[in-house]
């Protein structure tokens, strides 16, 4: 018969005080969970890799050893190599952001940049500005920081100008440390910021004296509408990050942020105290597959793979939810945000979810503040479209179930009337939303 055995940490009182503020990543914490066979996992961002050529990836493979193994399988420079930001530099003149090599880092993933802005710009009680929700993971980069982190509401065009204002005006210039924005699909609503908005953003960030940063991993992930031109196009000061991860492939762990220099400076030098330079392996793997294979096409084909899946998300929780429910209409991306009636609690309802094989992101984990319980992040991107209708369906009976008890203790007087929700989305009379109800 197993004991029960309490483990301890012999070292605990010598960590650095700034451990207590690091925040779990819900999405790794729910692998183990969404490994299981029967759990249908909506949870994790994953790109679709089996939709790659992988014979020309293995060839690219193949030749990168064979011609330029000594390079590639050696140190480099923390810049990064000369090839790959001349890639970069082509990719994103196509969205017409015109930069040179000298102007761009690469990095071990858009993660580590958003750590790197943390450590190069912030002291603990600093302030930054993100969207409300935003990107768990750049909550987790940042928390090392001690940051404080102010989060202006979206509706369905984006972070909301008046409230930004609002912000701005009562933190006054330079009282915040930088603007993180994802304009593009963000993680985790779905929602692209409009073209108008963009250009408030810029003129405010100029106006008060703060850096924006442009968080861009699914710019390219368009499935409907028109493309809206990047903030670095109209503004060389912007901070852009972009990614192979959702183009390519997340394994080689590759991006790159674009910046003016003398802050590409200080990102260099986080870069080399943190891993003295980001994988030769990985840059000239990449170089081969942008150079050697029609990659563009292949990226046409995965969209039509997550747009299809992004279709059966939303047919399916337009006909599994009635009004009380209210979800996100991405145009791109991988996700969607719904959210409940404000009695739900989508952190205390995850063990039943998982019993029942459904994982979801529970929405309190996209803000700093513990706002966000009636919210869930799904993911769309990595299930077929068969087991995205059969998740849905599974969390509507959760739901459901969990409506039908709070209605018997409601009518019984064992609870209060409830109270209007302040999140997003929640208030039914206000002129534009994140949601729509019943699917359109």
């Amino acid at each position: 018969m197993p004991s029960s055995r309490l483990t301890f940490d012999a070292w605990e009182g010598t960590y650095a005080p700034r451990m207590d503020h690091l925040r779990h990543s819900a999405v790794r914490d729910l692998f183990a969970a969404v490994s299981r066979p029967n759990v249908i996992g909506l949870s994790g961002g994953s790109p679709d890799i089996s939709s790659l050529p992988l014979d020309e990836v293995a060839e690219c493979a193949r030749s990168m050893i064979l011609e330029e193994g000594p390079k590639a399988l050696q140190y480099g420079g923390s810049d990064g190599r000369i090839q790959m930001r001349e890639i970069v530099c082509e990719m994103l003149a196509e969205n017409g952001i015109d930069v040179s090599p000298d102007e761009m880092i690469l990095l071990a993933g858009s993660q580590m940049g958003l750590d790197f802005l943390g450590r190069a710009f912030l002291q603990p009680g600093d302030t930054i500005i993100c969207e409300g929700p935003t990107y768990l993971g750049a909550l987790q980069a940042f928390s090392a920081y001690e940051p404080n982190i102010v989060c202006v509401e979206m509706d369905q065009d984006g972070m909301r100008m008046d409230l930004l204002e609002e912000t701005l005006e009562r933190l006054g210039p330079r009282g915040a440390k930088f603007i993180y924005t994802i304009p593009n699909f963000q993680n985790p609503t779905g929602v692209t910021l409009s073209l108008e908005r963009r250009r408030r953003l810029i003129e405010l960030s100029h106006e008060y004296e703060i850096p924006l940063v442009e968080d861009d991993p699914y710019g390219r992930l368009r499935y409907e509408g028109e493309h809206v031109p990047p903030m670095k196009s109209m503004d060389p000061s912007v901070i852009y990050l972009g990614t192979t991860s959702k183009i390519f492939a997340p394994g080689l762990r590759l991006a790159w942020m674009v910046a003016p220099k003398p802050m590409l400076a200080h990102v260099n030098l986080c870069l080399q105290g943190a891993g003295l330079c980001v994988s030769s392996l990985s840059q000239v793997m990449a170089e081969y597959y942008f150079t050697r294979t029609d990659w563009k096409a292949t990226l046409e084909k995965i969209k039509d793979v997550y747009h299809e899946r992004r279709d059966a998300m939303l047919d399916a929780l337009a006909e599994s939810f009635g009004p009380e429910v209210e979800w996100s209409w991405p145009k791109g991306g991988f996700f969607v945000w719904l959210t409940l009636p404000p009695y739900f609690d989508t952190d205390q309802m995850m063990s039943v979810a998982l019993e029942r094989g459904v994982a979801y992101v529970p929405g309190r984990n996209c803000f700093p503040d513990g706002r966000g319980k009636s919210s869930m992040r799904l993911a769309f991107c990595y299930e077929k479209p068969e087991k995205i209708r059969e998740a849905i369906a599974r969390l509507s009976d959760v739901v459901s179930d969990r409506m039908d008890l709070y209605r018997a203790f409601l009518a019984a007087g064992a609870l209060p009337e409830p109270e209007p929700s302040a999140q997003i989305g929640a208030h039914h009379d206000a002129p534009k939303t994140l949601f729509v109800r019943n699917g359109r």
